[in-house]
């Protein structure tokens, strides 16, 4: 039996509230992996960053998995869909009819029998992946995978935008325990 995940404006419109109210980068992943799976009705999803020093990709937030596929081992960037770290959004339409995993028992064991892997963009260097999981096999249109592209970008600003919230929140902190010191030395 064949699939179809079809993305529509209200996919986008959740998605989006979803990250741009939160400025928590582990709690925007996970709610973003929850929302995924219940608005395409697909068994999981992970976003992950890319850790450019080991060439891993990190599990961010996983939703839908069981603990044992997602411990499984490192995921690492050309063992693993590898083109998705070159910037190549992948569909893997039979998860029993392809060399691209890393991890085949694995995928099988879980129940996994589909994977849409897709590069999380940032400024033209890809930072990390999401990836779907469905139990059944999977058929996606062009305009489906570029919806799903749009979103993986959605993803990456809104991961930047964490990251440089939570720096200057502790950059702020630190100039406010310095300040009172550097207030004395100038005789203030």
């Amino acid at each position: 039996m064949s699939t179809e995940i079809k993305i529509d404006i209200d996919t986008f419109k959740v998605v989006t509230h979803a990250v741009a109210q939160s400025d928590n980068l582990e709690i925007m992943a996970g709610h973003l992996a929850q929302l995924l799976v219940g608005m395409l009705n697909i068994k999981g999803c992970s976003v992950f960053v890319r850790n450019v020093e080991t060439d891993e990709l990190e599990p961010l937030a996983t939703f839908g998995l069981s603990m044992q596929y997602v411990n499984k081992g490192p995921v690492l960037s050309e063992k693993s869909i590898s083109r998705t770290v070159k910037g190549e959004p992948i569909v893997i339409a039979d998860t029993t009819d392809t060399d691209l995993l890393q991890y085949p028992k694995e995928a099988k064991e879980e129940g996994i029998r589909a994977i849409v892997s897709l590069p999380i963009h940032l400024y033209g260097r890809v930072i990390g992946a999401l990836r779907l999981y469905h139990r059944d096999v999977l058929q996606m249109s062009q305009p489906d995978i570029d919806s799903l592209m749009l979103l993986a970008e959605i993803v990456g600003l809104a991961m930047t935008y964490t990251r440089l919230l939570n720096a200057m929140r502790n950059v702020k902190a630190s100039v406010e325990e310095i300040h009172p010191v550097w207030l004395g030395t100038q005789g203030i």
